[in-house]
């Protein structure tokens, strides 16, 4: 079968063509815009039964380059194969029955079969995708749901290295707070949970007491995520927009 015109398949796997095209296959004095205008007013609806495809035309004029926006449209078969019996002319009845083999030929149990097992690879493919996209988050999910005891910063920075994100002690620290989680000017209370951080309840402080050789006694302050602050933080990690930043 000799190709008239061309026969694609949109996302959905149906056969579509160019309305332009279609225009100049069949010879149509008319002005395109005016044509299809007309066209449409037999019923057709759009994003139904055509879709509008905006493009940009360079042309060179002389030694100047003119750009100009260019309006097509991408009609169903079905569309198409009633716009060719409409023109009521031989090359409308030519058109019209090389759009029926191209339809036949598309329904055929060949055709419907490599399609089908296209469809499923594609899906199969995009459900592998999104399985390791999604990794991370439910290895961080399980982790987090699993703990009930507050840990030391440096303890959180081994669970989101673990599962795929790397970072340290050192660098979590500065993460914080640079983002307003932990205290950042110098002094005794330099990485202690700012009071944004202890409102969200995403840290507890452990105090020790100290005695020391001369007998006084002093109180060490440790800073720990909570369970919920581990659940906070690891969610904040997901997004890589988050670690860059």
């Amino acid at each position: 079968m000799n190709e008239i015109i061309t026969v694609t398949l949109n996302e959905n796997h149906e056969p579509v063509v160019s309305g332009r095209q279609l225009h100049e296959t069949l010879g149509v004095k008319t002005a395109y815009k005016d044509w299809f205008k007309r066209m449409t007013e037999y019923g057709f609806t759009e994003n139904q039964d055509f879709n509008t495809l905006k493009f940009e035309q360079v042309r060179t004029e002389g030694k100047r380059e003119v750009r100009r926006e260019m309006t097509d449209h991408v009609l169903k078969l079905d569309m198409a194969k009633e716009i060719a019996m409409i023109q009521r002319t031989d090359k409308g009845k030519e058109v019209r029955q090389y759009f029926i083999q191209v339809e036949k030929d598309f329904n055929s149990p060949e055709k419907i079969m490599a399609r089908a097992l296209l469809m499923a690879d594609k899906k199969v493919h995009k459900l592998e995708t999104q399985i390791e996209a999604d990794r991370p988050k439910v290895l961080f999910a399980d982790a987090v749901s699993a703990s009930h005891t507050s840990i030391l910063v440096g303890e959180l920075a081994k669970l989101i290295s673990q599962n795929g994100y790397k970072i340290g002690a050192n660098r979590l620290f500065a993460w914080m707070r640079e983002n307003g989680y932990l205290i950042k000017r110098k002094g005794s209370d330099w990485n202690m949970p700012t009071q944004r951080s202890m409102d969200l309840k995403l840290f507890e402080i452990k105090e020790t007491n100290v005695q020391h050789a001369d007998g006084h006694i002093s109180v060490n302050k440790t800073p720990k995520v909570t369970g919920k602050g581990q659940q906070y933080f690891i969610n904040k990690f997901l997004s890589e927009d988050e670690v860059a930043g």
